[in-house]
């Protein structure tokens, strides 16, 4: 993998912090790929952990994949939550997702569970794609099946995935206190989810198309099913508190362990999101929390639901103003080859929070 591919190429670790691929070498802080390039994490900004590191060296590989998972999660948090008072903001410092992470709320919840099922979902993805050296398709899959399909094909390696992806996000959380098994609790959320949405695939096999026969294997949901998934989970997150049996016949990890907040309710289960603490005010800027406020976000006016201005704006009212847009429009594709198309404008109307 060449350095210059991955210049520049930021990831998140699950507490939250930033580590980014740069050109500038550093004696104590250097990772080597299966090519022996050497690739240099910044060491102005959080470091990966000693066992994090290791990982990556045994994993030839892994490094681009984790990066990419990182990525694709946090765009499905900005697409899952774009209509909503919190839009999942980031920045580029070594805080990428703000104050939030250091909380116990809900959106924490959501940020940890997407982010590892994201590192999840894209190294299962990419040992049947080849290009990790220490994995490939799952191929345990094999034989009869049914009565007119068998177990065939490059199954995604969604084992793998999982077991990495445990081992590498979950050794970011220390300690033994609520917040420590929120964090834990939810990075399994996500990684059971990416393996609960795993479907079958297969491919016809026959004369002319007759089918006689189907090989089948098993391939990863998209990872927008995934995200929609979690924030289904999200709505009904169980608010838990920390539950300690106190007892000396209980092992290790029944000793320490999630409640309900209400005795009432059914403890949560594994796929389930879990918080401890009540969400922030996300309508206007608090330095303190975090929050970025509405201010001056777009809001529709026609809307009674969560993306209305009336919602959206916490009942501060709006702005209205108007833009004139361009866009390509009548396209015709003229043999052979190339296409001509016209400008038309138009006139928009913006509404914006106040």
């Amino acid at each position: 993998l060449a350095l210059s591919s991955l210049s520049n190429t930021l990831a998140v670790n699950n507490s939250g912090r930033w580590w980014g691929i740069i050109n500038v070498a550093s004696s104590t802080n250097l990772l080597t790929d299966s090519k022996n390039v050497q690739l240099v994490l910044d060491p102005s900004l959080q470091l990966l952990s000693r066992k994090q590191r290791k990982l990556i060296r045994q994993n030839p590989g892994i490094l681009h994949s984790v990066s990419s998972g990182l990525q694709t999660a946090i765009k499905e948090c900005k697409w899952q939550f774009r209509n909503r008072r919190w839009n999942c903001p980031t920045s580029q410092g070594p805080n990428i997702f703000g104050k939030i992470v250091n909380r116990g709320c809900r959106e924490t919840a959501f940020i940890f569970a997407i982010t590892s099922a994201g590192v999840t979902h894209s190294v299962a993805r990419s040992c049947s794609e080849g290009s990790i050296e220490s994995c490939t398709c799952d191929y345990r899959r094999r034989g009869p099946g049914g009565p007119d399909w068998h177990w065939g094909g490059c199954s995604d390696n969604i084992d793998f995935g999982r077991l990495f992806g445990r081992e590498f996000v979950d050794s970011s959380e220390k300690g033994r206190d609520l917040r420590f098994l929120m964090n834990l609790h939810n990075n399994e959320a996500g990684r059971m989810t990416v393996f609960s949405e795993m479907r079958q695939e297969c491919k016809c096999h026959g004369m002319s198309g007759s089918c006689t026969v189907r090989t089948c294997w098993m391939r990863l949901p998209t990872f927008r099913a995934v995200g929609d998934v979690l924030k289904d989970r999200f709505d009904g997150a169980s608010r838990v508190i920390y539950g300690n049996k106190g007892s000396n016949r209980a092992s290790r990890a029944e000793l320490h362990h999630l409640e309900p907040e209400n005795p009432a309710h059914k403890p949560p289960s594994p796929q389930d999101l879990v918080y401890f603490e009540k969400s922030p005010n996300f309508c206007t800027y608090s330095g303190k929390t975090g929050t970025a406020g509405t201010a001056g976000r777009s809001c529709n006016s026609s809307s009674p639901g969560l993306d209305g201005c009336e919602l959206l704006c916490c009942g501060r009212g709006y702005r209205t103003r108007t833009q004139r847009v361009t866009e390509r429009c009548n396209c015709t594709f003229h043999w052979c080859c190339h296409v001509s198309c016209l400008n038309c404008t138009n006139t928009q109307v913006l509404h914006e929070c106040l």
